[in-house]
């Protein structure tokens, strides 16, 4: 078993480290800072995600055309993403090219500039981005589902925004929220790499630690009580798409766990989850369909995506709630309950065979919870997990009159 052993350290502004050492010759640094989509205000639905386009655009040392070839001149990568929590910049690279990583990442953290003539280009590219997103009945379903679970709410914004948002952006938009959010305590660099501590220390405090820090206060609205739904809307589609789902326990929930295994169960990556061996394989209703939790710092929302030919289309929805009602009223067996652990236990372990994932999620879980399990203290969680728990969790999010449905239909 491959256990993290993560050190954690602050640098002198408070800046918040998480080094996991590896014998890789490429190393993979982020800098994380909680201030995605959910933070935004009405008007400024996309924001976060165009600042992290525009902060590439230029710094007062550096023009946008020195940002992207420094670390790709040396076979580097360097990129960002988005989520409803976060703003993540990255790098990967050979671990003898550190130097060059970390002082290129703090100059875009504390110096990107916005300049006005690129700010009007990346409109452009991210309106393209916003057409071809629309374009996927797949991917959009997911979203506008996430709007009506979160109707009202800033989780409920899409992260790219809308036309009239993005086309609405300022230079000054871009610095305001920078000036929100870009401060030491709500920033964590996440390094995985062979790289000696001291050596990174010093660089890190180097690079990052005169970053003045400031007050901040994250926006923090309440979120509105659920209300059920099932909606059908008409599509320019060759197939039918669906979504059903409802709320779900907060990253911050003892429930969170059993909530991951019943997931997984249903309908996660493999080919012997419930969903997959009954729609699928056993009817042959559906290619595509899987199911997802998602979980934020008070709340969160689980979902079963389906793509489905329109002649199958009721007949599959019908096993699905059938699926649910089992799991709720018969739940697992003992003998279902073991084995669906040392599955979710392998894609842990698969998953941490990665580094680059490993970065973002030693990031993920400092921010979230402030300190990092070891992979024995992971699996020992997944195994303390009961049937009791997975009965209570399932009656009540897969409770029918707590579910929500959205299908994208067409005209035959």
């Amino acid at each position: 078993m491959f256990e993290i052993t993560p050190i954690i350290f602050q640098l002198s502004n408070g800046i918040r480290v998480v080094y996991q050492k590896t014998d890789a010759f490429v190393a993979h640094m982020g800098v994380v800072i909680q201030a995605g989509s959910r933070y935004e205000q009405p008007e400024e639905e996309g924001l976060a995600h165009f600042l992290e386009h525009c902060i590439f655009k230029g710094t007062s040392k550096r023009k946008a055309f020195d940002i992207f070839t420094d670390l790709d001149s040396v076979g580097g990568e360097l990129n960002a993403y988005t989520t409803k929590e976060e703003i993540c910049i990255h790098a990967s690279f050979r671990k003898n090219h550190f130097s060059i990583a970390s002082e290129l990442l703090s100059d875009i953290l504390q110096n990107a500039s916005f300049p006005e003539d690129e700010i009007e280009k990346e409109k452009e590219v991210v309106l393209d981005e916003i057409i071809s997103y629309l374009d996927s009945p797949a991917e959009r379903i997911y979203d506008d589902f996430e709007a009506l679970i979160f109707k009202g709410h800033s989780l409920g914004y899409n992260t790219l925004g809308t036309k009239e948002t993005v086309n609405s952006f300022s230079r000054e938009n871009l610095l305001s929220y920078m000036q929100r959010y870009f401060t030491p305590s709500n920033i964590i660099i996440s390094f995985v790499g062979s790289i000696a501590l001291d050596d990174l220390k010093k660089e890190l405090e180097n690079d990052f630690g005169s970053m003045p820090t400031r007050e901040f206060e994250l926006l923090n609205s309440k979120i509105s009580s659920f209300e059920s739904f099932q909606l059908k809307e008409m599509k320019s589609n060759f197939q039918t798409h669906t979504v059903i789902g409802g709320r779900a326990p907060s990253y911050n929930e003892p429930s969170r766990k059993s909530m991951t295994l019943l997931t997984n169960v249903l309908g996660g990556p493999a080919l012997n989850s419930r969903l997959t061996l009954s729609v699928r394989e056993k009817y042959g209703y559906a290619y595509n369909i899987e199911a997802n939790y998602t979980s934020y710092s008070d709340v969160g929302f689980w979902s079963i995506y389906m793509g489905t030919d329109k002649k199958y289309l009721n007949k599959a929805i019908q096993l699905i709630y059938a699926e649910l009602e089992l799991i709720r009223k018969v739940g697992l067996s003992s003998k279902e309950l073991e084995q669906a652990k040392e599955q979710l236990k392998g894609h842990i372990a698969l998953s941490l065979d990665s580094n680059l994932e490993l970065m973002f999620s030693l990031a993920r879980s400092l921010m979230i919870h402030g300190t990092i399990d070891s992979t024995k203290e992971i699996y020992n969680k997944i195994d303390s997990i009961t049937l009791a728990e997975l009965s209570n969790v399932a009656k009540r999010y897969y409770l029918e009159s707590n579910l929500a449905e959205l299908v994208y239909d067409f005209e035959s």
